[in-house]
């Protein structure tokens, strides 16, 4: 028997078998119905000559059905990337990756599915990510725009890291990118650069989310602080599961610093600022309970939930929530108040650190 807290262990069927045998049974019902129903001999004639091609065109529709793991775009020379040993899932948490499928079917990205977690791939079609540019400015001397073919001439490796939603779900990913000191190295920050502020795509007309919640002060903008985000652990992340990233990951590019709640980790970028002071984040700007620094910590709770358990994507399996996620042998350093006993329960409408 596998532990519990193994998140291998939920029997969730391989994506090749799943889809394959969907398309048979389409294609056996599609079968039985037609053979129900009487033709004219005409008919019947007209169906011998052209069933082959009616056959090729049904095999051409199928093919082109969506499914959760579709690649948007292809980069063979690069993908998958080589493993770095040195980045593994951090002592005392089951070491597993997650099935690539189930990460890939429970997603936040509220610019298509807004107000909640789930199959946010089924609300991405629209969404285009080739071509793509992030542009890099603010206080720096060589301010530059990379294309995605600059994006990728950085060295790319996988990395294994530990990920903790604010929800308390947790997965095992194999993220590919490169350390985002690399981005901010190119550029040549400046002694004012205290900070950096992330910037997320809106494209109303290909994101539904953003159309529905216009509540919202879209686009999705983050930050860190600069030693943050130039810590080695700080990951641009361009794939996952040794391909490039998918949609609802956050295509193409997106961020992962795993010692803090996923909503600091913005998907689909395209600006990156260095500033001075203290930017302010998309969800300081709705009521929320968390502040700018938002690190993983059982020790803050949640006025909704409690912080001191997680439990695995797919499952009500609970294991212990670690400080920092786990990672606090690389960044406790960073923080040396960071609350390292209880603190009183917060209230709705009160902000934490």
């Amino acid at each position: 028997m596998r532990r519990s807290a193994d998140p291998r262990d939920r029997r969730v069927t391989p994506p090749e078998v799943f889809w394959d045998r969907r398309r048979i049974v389409r294609g056996l019902s599609l079968g039985i119905g037609l053979a129900a129903l009487p033709l004219p001999a005409a008919a019947r004639s007209a169906a011998g000559r052209s069933g082959r091609g009616a056959q090729e065109s049904a095999g051409a529709a199928e093919e082109k059905e969506r499914t959760p793991l579709d690649v948007p775009l292809r980069r063979p020379e690069i993908f998958p990337a080589q493993r770095n040993p040195a980045f593994t899932i951090p002592t005392g948490i089951a070491p597993q990756q997650t099935e690539r499928l189930l990460a890939a079917t429970h997603n936040n990205f509220y610019e298509f599915l807004p107000g909640r977690g789930g199959p946010v791939w089924e609300h991405t079609a629209d969404f285009e990510v080739e071509p793509w540019s992030v542009e890099v400015v603010g206080e720096c001397a060589k301010p530059r725009t990379f294309d995605l073919d600059a994006l990728f001439s950085f060295a790319q490796e996988e990395r294994l890291y530990h990920f903790r939603c604010v929800e308390r779900w947790a997965m095992n990913v194999p993220w590919s990118g490169f350390p985002l000191r690399k981005l901010l190295e190119a550029v040549e920050p400046s002694s004012k650069a205290k900070h950096v502020r992330f910037v997320t795509a809106r494209r109303d007309e290909q994101m539904p989310g953003v159309r529905e919640a216009s509540y919202y002060d879209w686009p999705y903008y983050e930050g860190l602080r600069i030693d943050e985000a130039t810590h080695p652990l700080t990951f641009a992340v361009m794939g996952a599961y040794g391909e490039p990233l998918l949609k609802q990951h956050g295509a193409p590019i997106r961020i992962a610093v795993p010692w803090k709640y996923g909503y600091k980790s913005p998907k689909s970028i395209v600006r990156i600022e260095l500033v001075e002071e203290q930017p302010r984040t998309f969800w300081q700007r709705q009521p929320h309970e968390y502040g700018f620094l938002s690190n993983v910590n059982p020790y803050i709770p949640h006025p909704r939930w409690p912080q001191t358990t997680s439990y695995w994507l797919g499952s009500e399996e609970p294991f212990e929530t670690q400080l920092f996620n786990g990672y606090a042998e690389q960044v406790a350093g960073l923080y040396p108040d960071e609350p390292r006993t209880p603190q009183q329960p917060l209230t709705q409408g009160q902000i934490a650190r």
